[in-house]
């Protein structure tokens, strides 16, 4: 393999979509079917057969107080048998709701928390070898309760969340150490260290463009 040099413009992912020639759902489940397609890459005489997650997208949170100390839910994951520190984050399975808004309806239902301030700070493919879904970590700053008549009755794994918050600065060693393995809160608190670090100079607008959103959403 040869091997070229980058540059900072071609640093960006880029679309490329193949024909796909056969396609089935092979499961349906709850939240996400299992899609099989047929396809192939240019030049190669031999289809390529995939399964994948299909998924509607998802949004997660970074929700800062006045002190840099980022908000952390304890919630229990039951693929992994973990009780994990994560951060609030949701689907966007609402019809036509744009992506704040699911995060904004999330951080009040997970946390019991609004935001005065809403910025885009990162943007993930959760597992694009095998999945669908994309994600859309945002920065909520001026922070404030939820009246305690207005909010959210949690069930399921969600009834026994716990929340608090915890310095930034020690996060990111959580993070560092392997302590903490969420996906969305890991790459976001690191997101949050280096924004902070640049004094806020790469946020992005609350309603950035996001190509890599599924179609379907909802």
């Amino acid at each position: 393999m040869e091997f070229t040099s980058i540059t900072a413009e071609q640093l960006q992912d880029r679309p490329d979509p193949h024909e796909v020639t056969d396609a089935e759902t092979v499961y349906r489940g709850a939240i996400w079917d299992v899609a099989r397609e047929t396809f192939r890459m240019a030049d190669q005489d031999e289809p390529l057969v995939r399964d994948f997650i299909t998924h509607p997208g998802a949004v997660a949170v970074v929700a800062l107080d006045d002190q840099d100390r980022v908000l952390l839910i304890n919630q229990y994951r039951h693929p992994v048998r973990t009780r994990m520190w994560e951060i609030p984050a949701g689907l966007l399975d609402v019809s036509g709701e744009p992506a704040l808004a699911a995060a904004q309806r999330e951080l009040g239902e997970e946390a019991d928390l609004v935001a005065e301030h809403w910025d885009t700070l990162v943007d993930f493919e959760n597992s694009p070898g095998s999945s669908a879904e994309a994600n859309r970590i945002f920065l909520a700053r001026g922070l404030s309760e939820v009246p305690d008549a207005e909010r959210f009755t949690r069930e399921g794994e969600e009834a026994e969340i716990v929340a608090g918050f915890a310095d930034l600065d020690d996060a990111v060693a959580a993070v560092l150490s392997g302590r903490l393995t969420s996906p969305a809160a890991a790459l976001g608190i690191l997101a949050a260290h280096v924004a902070r670090s640049r004094d806020w100079s790469t946020l992005r607008a609350p309603d950035a463009a996001w190509p890599a959103r599924p179609g379907h959403a909802g």
